[in-house]
């Protein structure tokens, strides 16, 4: 139990169960910033930093959770719309599914930096915060279906925001753990915010209908209470830290390094399968098998979250490359299979063919992140450790920008597949051709015998 350093005139001294190195003190100033964070010091991790940095995660995974559902919330609502009265096209109908995934991948490039700019607790305020305006007009413009299309879009539009807060709060997190822990609690950050997207799916189909009629506004009005619990939350338990920095200089050397975009391309195939699957998979199942309901739409999204962190932890026992290879198999069997529930009209063969898919997708959704520090560990031709570690942390920012991209390139797909031919087995196909490139790319650079990345198991 140690007091933090009250010299400084602006500090407030605090008790808090936190130590210090004998040559650092942990200082907190007002606004919960905290200066002299060091989690890589036994003494103080140990003594209450732990604890601090947990506090923190709780509520990070909460934040994102929130941003996932918001983010998701237009591929619940977009199925009801026709009942609502609003008369749109199939195309259209993907339009809005597919834009908020495309804004919320541009949004992650900025919400990477803001941490550092604001505080984390300060940035998890104002991003909470923000949910409430797509929150709030998707429940204002549901009740008007003589809303024009371009207006709707716009408000879809807004739903990007949620897509935003994985960057930052992985961001975040990444400050207040030790490197030994930082990838079990990055994994639990990451599986929380995407468990997100299936409970919105389970949760929002039953509010709706409660009671006589459609309610479709409440689809955005629950979102408004619990993004407000989530700022309280932020505001009550959340710290800022002081002199950590976005090194845009290590996201510019990501960026010009050739394996921050072939991962980026494989995590395109991953993460943006279980975003993109998951913003269609209700709408599939109410153009293709209207019988059946949306009542288990929520089990491909579910899925593929849950399958995430078993990801990280089997690309650890059996290499991520390796993993990832037979994740895109899988992925083409899921691909094989739907288009034969599909072509047979049999339910059971298109949603067991759909689990399989988001099972495959979440599980490579690990096995490729747990790559991106391996390669440039492994890869590095100049510059110490240290250099590799930060051009790793900048290809996660843009990997996990380029892999939502996916959310928006599959209902595309399905929706041009749909134009052209009536049919969404075009869409598969493409999908299919797409999976084999993958597979291929990664068994061939960081697979194929005699590759330094093969030898040290990627």
């Amino acid at each position: 139990m140690t007091t933090y350093d009250n010299s400084a005139p602006t500090a407030t001294a605090v008790r808090e169960e936190t130590t210090t190195a004998a040559t650092q003190t942990l200082t907190r100033h007002p606004g919960r910033w905290l200066e002299g964070w060091n989690p890589e010091d036994p003494a103080q991790w140990e003594g209450g930093g732990r604890r601090i940095a947990r506090r923190n995660l709780v509520v990070s995974i909460y934040a994102e959770f929130l941003g996932f559902c918001v983010w998701a919330m237009w591929s619940v609502v977009v199925p009801f719309l026709p009942e609502a009265g609003f008369t749109l096209t199939v195309d259209q109908q993907f339009w809005l599914i597919a834009l908020p995934s495309l804004v919320g991948a541009v949004m992650r490039i900025p919400y990477t930096f803001m941490v550092p700019i604001f505080g984390g607790r300060n940035w998890t305020i104002i991003s909470a915060a923000l949910l409430i305006l797509p929150a709030g007009a998707l429940a204002w413009v549901v009740g008007r279906p003589e809303t024009s299309f371009g207006v709707l879009l716009m408000i879809a539009a807004l739903a990007g925001f949620g897509g935003g807060n994985f960057a930052s709060s992985m961001t975040n997190i990444s400050f207040f753990f030790p490197e030994k822990e930082k990838g079990s609690a990055l994994g639990l950050n990451a599986a929380g915010g995407n468990l997100g997207t299936g409970l919105v799916q389970l949760v929002v189909p039953v509010i709706i209908v409660l009671g006589a009629g459609l309610h479709l506004e409440r689809a955005g009005l629950i979102f408004i209470p619990l993004a407000l619990l989530g700022v309280v939350a932020a505001a009550l338990w959340m710290d800022n830290l002081r002199g950590v920095a976005s090194d845009v200089k290590a996201f510019a050397a990501a960026g010009a390094h050739p394996h921050t975009w072939l991962i980026s391309f494989l995590y395109l195939g991953t993460f943006g399968s279980f975003i993109g699957f998951s913003g269609v998979f209700p709408t599939l199942l109410k153009t293709q098998f209207p019988e059946v309901g949306l009542s288990i739409a929520f089990l491909g999204a579910l899925v593929g979250a849950l399958s995430r962190p078993f990801g990280g932890w089997l690309a650890d026992r059996v290499g991520g490359a390796r993993l990832t290879v037979l994740c895109f198999f899988a992925l083409m069997v899921g691909t094989v299979g739907a288009m034969y529930g599909l072509s047979t009209r049999s339910f059971s063969w298109f949603f067991a063919s759909f689990l399989a898919l988001f099972v495959a997708a979440g599980v490579g959704n690990g096995s490729t992140y747990r790559m991106i520090p391996a390669v440039f560990r492994t890869g590095r031709l100049e510059g110490d450790l240290m250099v590799a570690r930060q051009t790793a942390a900048g290809c996660i920012g843009i990997a996990g920008a380029v892999g939502a991209i996916g959310g928006f390139l599959i209902p595309r797909g399905f929706a041009l597949s749909t134009s052209l031919s009536g049919s969404l087995v075009p869409a598969l196909w493409a999908f299919l051709c797409a999976y084999a490139l993958m597979a291929a790319v990664t068994y061939t650079i960081y697979l194929r015998r005699g590759s330094i990345f093969a030898k040290a198991n990627v």
